[in-house]
């Protein structure tokens, strides 16, 4: 009785995991939520890249007008970019006719491919073109955590860069403006300002419940420029680049008020002398414990702040 069982066993294990290996791997759903009358989002994973998440770990915005679909970023990938015009494609039967890439980060422009053969026109602040260009392989080489899913991915610029700091669009009677102030997490992030709803599409210069990222190519100095835009404008809703759909008031705690504590604290150690490793050390980053990664990026920021306190 006791071989038979084991014999049992073994073989239901074995058909178990046959089951399991036959099973197609998970894959993102992306679906567009409400944020107003005729504006949606669509809310990207907290954590990094991955096979599961398809590298489509941020948000992604539609405004849907009389004349056309606008499309706020393209997603990581060729793939991706599909799965968001499928998504679209559940909410309008308008076309996207033009997407906005708010950003040089990969999630923000890897899927502009798919929407150039859609004939989709793609634009973007013309201070993100030398960065897309810089880091498209570094990006690129990042995302082969997604496997057979970069399968189609170019990376592919925008078809139209604007120059202005301030740059009004309108289609089908909605007006779009776009706000650049020299970047935040890359040189060429842009606020897109829907003024007559009071919504603020604010890409990257607006993490919530995750801790924002500073990479080689991020000013602190700028971004609290971009968000001095931002708060000027009072948007009644934001959507941030990452993290659940907002008010400014947690914007101000979560992106700007870090930002504001790192650089104050930097700048006086870098002007005592301080060494670095002690100012990192030294940095009270408890206020913000609560975000997703703050124990292990919230280091990094400081070393970074620090660093670009010295160039200042």
């Amino acid at each position: 009785m006791g071989r038979r069982l084991s014999t049992f066993l073994t073989f239901m294990t074995g058909a178990l995991a046959a089951c399991l290996t036959a099973l197609p791997a998970w894959a993102v759903e992306v679906s567009f939520q409400p944020v107003t009358d005729g504006l949606y989002a669509y809310i990207g994973d907290l954590e990094g890249r991955s096979y599961d998440n398809e590298g489509l770990n941020a948000n992604i915005g539609l405004v849907v007008t009389p004349a056309g679909a606008v499309l706020i970023d393209s997603g990581a990938s060729y793939q991706g970019a599909g799965k968001i015009a499928a998504a679209v494609e559940k909410v309008t039967n308008q076309p996207i006719k033009w997407v906005i890439n708010t950003g040089g980060q990969d999630h923000r422009w890897l899927g502009n491919g798919y929407f150039k053969e859609h004939q989709s026109d793609i634009i973007a602040h013309a201070d993100a073109q030398a960065d897309m260009q810089a880091r498209a392989g570094q990006h690129m080489e990042g995302l082969k955590v997604l496997k057979e899913r970069l399968a189609g991915t170019v990376p592919t610029l925008p078809t139209r860069f604007v120059t202005a700091a301030d740059t009004r669009l309108e289609l089908g009677g909605t007006v779009i403006e776009l706000q650049h102030r020299h970047g935040a997490h890359t040189p060429g992030d842009t606020l897109v300002w829907l003024p007559q709803k009071q919504v603020m599409f604010a890409g990257d210069v607006v993490y919530v419940d995750r801790t924002l990222g500073l990479i080689d190519v991020s000013s602190g100095k700028h971004w609290l420029e971009s968000f001095a835009v931002l708060e000027a404008l009072q948007p009644r809703i934001i959507v941030p680049g990452h993290g659940r759909v907002t008010d400014l008031a947690t914007a101000q705690a979560q992106t700007r008020d870090l930002l504001q504590a790192l650089r104050t604290h930097m700048k006086k150690a870098v002007d005592a002398g301080t060494d670095i490793s002690a100012a990192v050390k030294s940095f009270d980053g408890k206020p913000f414990a609560h975000l997703k990664h703050a124990d292990v990026w919230l280091p990094q920021l400081a070393n970074h702040t620090y660093l670009e306190m010295e160039r200042e």
